[in-house]
């Protein structure tokens, strides 16, 4: 039995680790209104990362410094929270484009000061109507696609991009600037370019040789077919162009016309190089698929937890139930006034039972019936947690709990275990705007795969998603939430979240990170609500990610701080990566957190994937 240790032991220890690793050792001590800054240099000037703003007026958190400022010039121009969300996101699709644009799609959150509720969209793409069931199985072999490389570069996986549609459905219901208002500033900046910094670079390099297929995506990423230097910059004049088009005649520019058959073509016969090196399967995209995708809008789960309301994205997404349910089995133990290793024990175990029901139950409910209720009730947490021993990990995987017959009673409350596989890649960007209404939006969008499917569309300047490889890689089987299906959206851990107390916002976060987004951001509310952390220490903080798996992925810091620790409970916990590459970072979370009288603290990371930006659009009254 691991001994039990004394009441958060480690506070000063972690923020000496914190500050050894991350270099942000004065962001995780100092009061709110400190931050971090990294200087990038930039034609003579210098881009200013800043991990921390608090002020007034509104907030706009993100990995990008461009795409903060973007978003916090639209507040200061009077435009509110949405018009900010939709502003910024199209300038990542600029700065960003590995991991966001309008060949992607997305989940968007947002708080109406006015009418003081939280509504959701649903931007995710969609399967193509004629998508068979085995569509990753190769019709030459009888056998399925390799994931990597064909599968994760091929027209199979490209799904009904939802971004763009997402972006005009949110500005007609909330927003108060036209779409084309709204992509001005994304236009001029991908015409005039963003300076290349050293995590562009290696997410450039990493996908180099998937590149270097298809001679669109040469053209405008490995520009005289070398890496693009540090320091340089890198321009979108197709973008740019594509831009214009849909800011001159709306969506109906992308999901149909020219564009549209553009889109289809390029999906179903990739435009490779003579002799490609890789596999690139055609898929299955066609006009009719783009004309007929449909946002869609639907109620956000929402929990309670310890006095406040925690809404996040209900299927097909599988983070507000997952979230929702972890946090309704940590609410049956006092976290605040354990160690902090303690209450990590019992995060990682409730993280497990939930990801063991998020396998066996969630998909898109068009298609399926997710028992949506039954995750996120109180009686089915209390019988989840029976299965948790406060003194011992137990043994992984887990079996998911039985939605058919609990009675919150401890007792055989499990059934059996359906084999899942995780396919979901790290790469994805989030977002976070407030304005001075009151306003919130919490945005993740994606286009899955870093530099997605690696397809760029000739002459258009944006990168086709992978996304459809999120759904069950060899799972056919009919009972399978997740398994392929015609005009299905595949399960996704995509977690943007807001916290209310009593009807008004006190917090919103997001993260990327594939299934990892899950426990980031359900591991940065524990650290903020329950173990007495700063939003800015939460969101620094080491992190670790449970996922129902026999092993604990952790970043290095985590595990030289807790590892020894956990492993007494009979955690195993494994390196996410080289503690000095991106591949040992989990997420790159931003978060705005509402105080009193008006006060914002907007956080973004301050190292992961290179740091982020954090603004405000005044830091005094």
């Amino acid at each position: 039995m691991p001994r039990r240790h004394s009441r958060r032991p480690s506070r000063r220890l972690l923020a000496g680790l914190v500050a050894l690793t991350t270099g942000v050792g004065a962001l995780a001590l100092a009061p709110a209104s400190s931050g971090a800054e990294q200087r990038v240099p930039s034609g003579g000037r210098y881009n200013v990362k800043t991990a921390t703003s608090t002020g007034y007026g509104g907030a706009v958190t993100s990995v990008d410094p461009e795409a903060s400022r973007v978003g916090v010039e639209v507040l200061r121009r009077g435009g509110n929270a949405v018009d900010a969300a939709v502003a910024t996101a199209a300038a990542l699709g600029v700065t960003e484009p590995y991991s966001s644009g309008i060949g992607g799609g997305g989940y968007f959150v947002h708080y109406d000061a006015r009418t003081r509720t939280v509504s959701t969209l649903d931007g995710r793409e969609t399967a193509p109507a004629t998508m068979p069931t085995d569509a990753f199985v190769d019709p030459a072999t009888g056998e399925p696609y390799r994931f990597t490389p064909e599968l994760v570069t091929s027209g199979v996986a490209v799904g009904t991009p939802g971004t763009l549609a997402t972006w005009d459905t949110a500005l007609r219901r909330w927003g108060t600037r036209s779409l084309s208002q709204s992509l001005r500033p994304a236009t001029q900046l991908a015409s005039r370019g963003f300076v290349v910094d050293q995590t562009f670079r290696d997410q450039t390099a990493d996908n180099a040789a998937r590149f270097r297929q298809f001679p669109a995506t040469q053209r405008q990423f490995l520009p005289g077919n070398e890496l693009p230097r540090v320091g340089s910059v890198m321009r979108n004049r197709d973008l740019a162009a594509t831009y214009r088009l849909i800011a001159r005649q709306g969506v109906k520019a992308f999901y149909t016309g020219p564009l549209a058959r553009e889109i289809a073509r390029t999906v179903q016969d990739p435009p490779t190089v003579r002799r490609p090196s890789l596999p690139v399967p055609p898929g299955y995209l066609t006009t009719a698929d783009l004309a007929g995708y449909r946002v869609a809008s639907q109620a956000p789960t929402r929990s309670t937890y310890r006095g406040y309301d925690v809404y996040g994205m209900a299927p097909s997404s599988s983070g507000g139930s997952t979230i929702g349910e972890a946090l309704n089995i940590l609410e049956r133990h006092d976290l605040g006034a354990l160690s902090e290793v303690d209450a990590l024990h019992l995060y990682l175990e409730a993280s497990a039972l939930a990801f063991a029901d998020r396998g066996q139950y969630v998909g898109d409910p068009r298609f399926t019936d997710v028992p949506l209720t039954d995750l996120l009730s109180d009686t089915f947490a209390a019988e989840r947690d029976c299965e948790i021993d406060v003194d011992r990990a137990a043994t992984k995987p887990v079996e998911p709990g039985d939605v058919d017959d609990y009675d919150g009673v401890c007792g055989d409350g499990t059934t059996e275990r359906r084999p899942e596989q995780d396919t979901e890649n790290i790469s994805t960007t989030n977002l976070t705007t407030a304005d001075r209404w009151g306003n919130v939006v919490e945005y993740t969008l994606t286009i899955e795969q870093t530099g997605g499917s690696g397809i760029t569309v000739p002459g258009r300047g944006f990168l086709l998603n992978n996304e459809l490889t999120d759904f069950s890689y060899d799972g056919v089987a009919a009972d399978d939430p997740n398994r392929i299906q015609p005009g299905k959206r595949p399960r996704s851990s995509m977690s943007p979240t807001i916290v209310l107390r009593d009807g008004e916002p006190v917090l919103a976060l997001g993260s990327p990170g594939g299934s990892t987004i899950i426990t980031t951001v359900l591991q940065t509310l524990v650290n903020r609500l329950d173990l007495g952390m700063t939003i800015q220490q939460a969101l620094a903080s080491p992190r670790a990610a449970q996922r129902n798996s026999a092993t604990v992925t952790a970043e290095p810091e985590f595990i030289a701080l807790h590892g020894d620790a956990l492993e007494e409970y009979g955690h195993t916990l494994t390196p996410s990566g080289d503690a000095f590459t991106s591949a040992a970072q989990i997420g790159a979370a931003t978060a705005i957190e509402l105080g009193p009288r008006g006060r914002l603290t907007a956080v973004s990371e301050p190292t992961r994937r290179g740091g982020g930006s954090a603004l405000v659009v005044r830091p005094r009254r």
